[in-house]
């Protein structure tokens, strides 16, 4: 039996090296921290060599509670992070120049240990911060500790932590994913089963294309909108925005989401998205969208605004009621208008 890998191995091996290198220039991980007082929210961010996003406002709130500061030049991870990563993908970049089996499974393993280590570190990390707290803090509550989630939700008083895998985490795990995938080619696990290996690499790869441009889908009489407060329950005049710093919120209709704007600020926004009125949980780019605004729509508050992918489509949609279409800034100005009280729409 041969020990040596297949070229098809090799290219997965080298992938996997090319992820690790990519994620030296993304962030890793990223914990957000939502409250009342904060409707943007607070970004920390977790590179392979510093500490980013809103450290001094999170550091001031740390503060009252008794919480360390954070500060990169404490963490000695940050100055050997980049070396092990950098490490990791020349050793995969060997494994595929060797291109040995033996070699395959040797970096495999120890990158898998990395991995386990490094989320236990990170881990003892947050409960550290999370749990020795100055005795002398303006604010003391009994029992409490405030470790963030390792990856997840937690509810922290009054703020919701949030703690995922960035982009950097998503490459670290498609690199891992392809070094699985060169194994079992190897140890003919799959066989004559060549598409499995395609969709599983296709799937490892969607972690890598995942960005915050992309809309959640609207659940129905789950999600709430963020202004009203209200449960979401008609998706033909649903809509969504994103924010530069990723962050989504969903409305049950155009006029809460045009009106939250000024909340969070215009250049704060990165996306808008609208439901297309004559399909089903289809969300529509709204800047590309085409409208019609009519009261006899009867939407959930009163904007009265449908959406459709095309001109044409709004064009036909409109006839009913004499109404024209409107392209997106059109539209912004007249529901403006429409709260104001300085125009009738037909």
């Amino acid at each position: 039996m041969s020990n040596k890998i297949s070229p098809f191995s090799k290219t997965l091996i080298i992938a996997a090296a090319v992820a690790l290198i990519i994620s030296l220039f993304v962030p890793i991980w990223s914990i957000y921290l939502d409250a009342p007082q904060y409707p943007e929210g607070l970004r920390l961010q977790i590179w392979a060599n510093a500490i980013a996003g809103d450290v001094d406002i999170i550091n001031g709130l740390n503060h009252y509670i008794g919480m360390k500061t954070l500060h990169t030049k404490d963490f000695l991870e940050f100055t050997i992070l980049p070396y092990l990563i950098s490490g990791f993908a020349l050793l995969f970049l060997i494994a595929a120049f060797v291109g040995r089996k033996k070699g395959l499974y040797i970096v495999f393993g120890a990158f898998v240990l990395f991995g386990i280590i490094a989320m236990v570190d990170f881990w003892k990390w947050e409960y550290d911060y999370g749990h020795n707290l100055d005795p002398n803090a303006a604010i003391k509550v009994p029992g409490m500790a405030y470790q963030p989630p390792l990856i997840g939700f937690k509810q922290l008083l009054n703020f919701g932590a949030y703690s995922i895998p960035s982009t950097g985490g998503w490459l670290f795990i498609s690199a891992g994913v392809l070094l699985l995938f060169a194994i079992l080619k190897e140890g003919k696990f799959f066989r004559k089963k060549q598409k499995v290996i395609t969709a599983g690499l296709a799937a490892s790869l969607f972690f890598v294309s995942c960005n915050s441009d992309h809309p959640e889908p609207i659940n129905l009489y789950k999600d709430a909108c963020e202004s009203c407060k209200m449960s979401i329950s008609d998706e033909r005049f649903a809509s969504e925005l994103i924010t530069k710093k990723g962050r989504i919120y969903k409305f049950d209709d155009l006029g809460c989401m045009l009106g939250y704007v000024a909340t969070l600020g215009e250049a704060n926004i990165k996306k808008y998205y609208v439901a297309d009125y004559t399909n089903s949980n289809v969300l529509l780019d709204a800047a590309t969208a085409w409208y019609v605004h009519n009261e006899a729509l009867h939407s959930p508050m009163n904007g009265n605004t449908a959406a459709f992918p095309s001109k044409e489509a709004a064009v036909i949609a409109g006839e009913p009621y004499q109404a024209k279409p409107l392209g997106w800034n059109d539209l912004g100005n007249l529901l403006h208008n429409k709260e104001t009280g300085d125009v009738h729409p037909q």
